[in-house]
């Protein structure tokens, strides 16, 4: 399981993944079903977004299938950016096609 904030060109959102990497070939195309072709991830630790989102983080992974799944946890860019620090967030990973 791997959280992370995905900074698009309509703002940031939360997600959280099943796959391995947030460049995994699946992941990258489910990204594109969104409309999103071109973004910059940045790793967050799972328990500081279990923490911040308690309730919702735990029925979004209820939905979550063990493997090949991404589930947006929050797309209130706002909420997302200002929930987290930079320290927080793992070096960034840039992907564009």
């Amino acid at each position: 399981m791997k959280a992370g904030i995905i900074f698009t060109g309509t703002g940031p959102i939360l997600v959280l993944t099943s796959y391995d990497s947030f460049t995994d070939p699946k992941f990258v195309e489910k990204m594109a079903t969104k409309g999103i072709k071109k973004f910059i991830a940045r790793e967050l630790p799972v328990e500081k977004v279990k923490e911040k989102y308690g309730l919702q983080y735990s029925i979004i992974l209820g939905d979550l299938k063990q493997t090949d799944d991404l589930r947006v946890l929050d797309y209130n860019g706002h909420n997302v950016f200002y929930n987290f620090s930079f320290k927080e967030m793992g070096e960034p990973i840039y992907y564009e096609p």
